[in-house]
């Protein structure tokens, strides 16, 4: 069994704005899952990343992957980040400056392959920008660039701290999709730093919430956010996060922008315009929540 989880048990402690704090992970993640990581900021859950990745050294404690030992204070084990076969996307994106497109691609990969590069290009709608420097890109297209160049490494832990936050709505919700099927495309285990809770509901299968220092709930989106459920909200804006078909209706969670959640029930008939990220507004008539689009 330990071959197919990640196990995590580790201390350390952090220098944050507010003070000392001691961060305490004592949790198994499966592999091949997409996890979030949710919590305020200064709780701990970049500096987890930074744990995993070989970047930052645990006070004591243990990590592994499966049946590799990363980490072992009780042994003196601590194997580096190039030994690891991750791959870490950071929030700036921290593409190289001076190198092209294909160039940023052609640096993360082990064994290079021009073939390879220009694969991962067009699946990421990139390939005319192949000849250009970051300095020429949207905020978006860097975006991609930083996710295709995380893929070239093919790792088997992909790390991603708040990869969307500089971007809006709208790209937001187009690159939700991209990390999405970047996950399923690369196989491996996904980790992901957000504080959005329409972009946890969409995209992840586990979440450990941070609160202080230490794991608090733990489990599905539902399990973990189900105390803050609320139907029938007279009047609330946001955005649907998922879309679940049971029997002869439909289950619609959306997300407002205060980060409340809303489950709907709709009928076929209330959702032939309706997909995961459109802008809704959810009403009530007759005592029944109603959902209708923004346009």
């Amino acid at each position: 069994m330990e071959n197919n989880i990640i196990t995590i048990d580790i201390e350390k402690m952090m220098f944050t704005a507010n003070g000392k704090l001691n961060l305490v992970v004592n949790t198994h993640i499966n592999i091949g899952e997409l996890v979030a990581l949710f919590g305020q900021s200064g709780a701990g859950k970049t500096t987890l990343l930074r744990i995993l990745s070989g970047l930052i050294k645990p006070d004591k404690g243990i990590v592994k992957f499966g049946e590799t030992v990363w980490f072992d204070s009780s042994k003196g084990i601590n194997i580096s980040p190039k030994e690891r076969n991750i791959s870490f996307m950071f929030q700036d994106y921290a593409l190289f400056p001076n190198m092209t497109v294909e160039e940023n691609i052609l640096f993360a990969q082990p064994k290079k392959s021009r073939e390879d590069a220009l694969e991962l290009l067009a699946v990421f709608g990139l390939s005319e920008f192949s000849k250009r420097k970051p300095s020429g890109l949207s905020g978006g297209q860097k975006q991609r660039v930083a996710l295709a160049r995380a893929l070239a490494r093919k790792p088997q832990l992909l790390l991603l701290d708040e990869p969307l936050s500089a971007l809006d709505a709208d790209m937001r919700v187009a690159l939700q999709n991209e990390i999405y099927q970047a996950h399923k495309l690369l196989g491996a285990t996904t980790i992901m730093v957000s504080h959005d809770l329409n972009e946890v509901f969409r995209l992840a299968s586990h979440v450990l919430c941070i609160e202080k220092g230490l794991i608090g709930r733990v489990g599905t989106p539902d399990e973990v956010f189900s105390d803050s459920s609320v139907s029938g909200k007279v009047q609330i804006t946001g955005q649907i996060a998922r879309i679940e078909k049971q029997d002869t209706i439909n289950i619609v969670t959306v997300i407002s922008g205060s980060n409340q959640i809303i489950k709907v029930i709709a009928f076929d008939n209330d959702m032939e315009n309706l997909q995961v990220g459109d802008s809704v507004l959810v009403f009530t008539k007759a005592f029944n929540p109603i959902i209708s689009k923004l346009m």
